[in-house]
């Protein structure tokens, strides 16, 4: 059975701003000590949100307005440096379900991919011009096509960038490579057979 078809992600959004912003600054490493990707979501950006003492410090994440966002929007080269999965189950756990940037580093863009959380490319123009509309109107819902690579906010409408292997994995529910080899059991138990390396009983 084939996974939800990811073809629309629609949400309030957040912008984090900046270039190069790597795994470790998403998630950092000490947090990663963990059993499951469970509760990770409460340390996503820790070190830029929180103080030694755990004190709120100014990011976009601890603004009120921004509360529920479920759209991260941010600059180049998002998700680079360590290729730990940890950095998207954070944004996944925290609620985020798709992220709109200048250019992704490609593991981290493939392991959003696994989750079923779209990371679409715009130009620097379009961010720009959305965040506006975002900082003058936290509420405005942004609407992510994936099917038509567009974004719509308001008034605003432009195209993004989905590579086509990605596009195809989620509109057609087939983005997770684990539910994918869990569903093809059989094929793969008989394909092992007829490459003689098990023998049936």
């Amino acid at each position: 059975m084939s996974l939800e078809k990811i073809k629309k992600v629609s949400g309030r959004s957040v912008y984090v701003p900046g270039n190069d912003i790597d795994t470790d600054r998403i998630i950092p490493a000490r947090f990663m000590k963990c059993v499951t990707f469970d509760g990770l979501g409460e340390y996503l950006f820790y070190d830029v949100r929180k103080d030694s003492e755990g004190n709120d410090k100014e990011h976009p994440l601890n603004e009120p307005r921004f509360f529920g966002a479920s759209v991260l929007i941010s600059n180049a080269n998002f998700g680079c440096g360590s290729s730990r999965e940890h950095a998207p189950q954070a944004l996944y756990r925290y609620g985020f379900r798709a992220v709109i940037a200048e250019s992704f580093a490609e593991i981290f863009f493939g392991n959003c991919c696994a989750l079923g959380m779209p990371c679409v490319l715009a130009t620097q123009e379009s961010i720009k011009a959305l965040t506006e509309i975002i900082n003058a109107a936290p509420k405005t819902e942004v609407s992510i096509d994936v099917v038509n690579s567009e974004v719509c906010a308001g008034d605003l409408k432009f195209p993004v960038e989905i590579p086509v292997g990605a596009k195809e994995a989620l509109t057609n529910g087939r983005w997770d490579p684990i539910a994918e080899l869990q569903e093809a059991e059989d094929s793969i138990d008989d394909l092992v057979i007829q490459l003689g390396y098990l023998k049936k009983s």
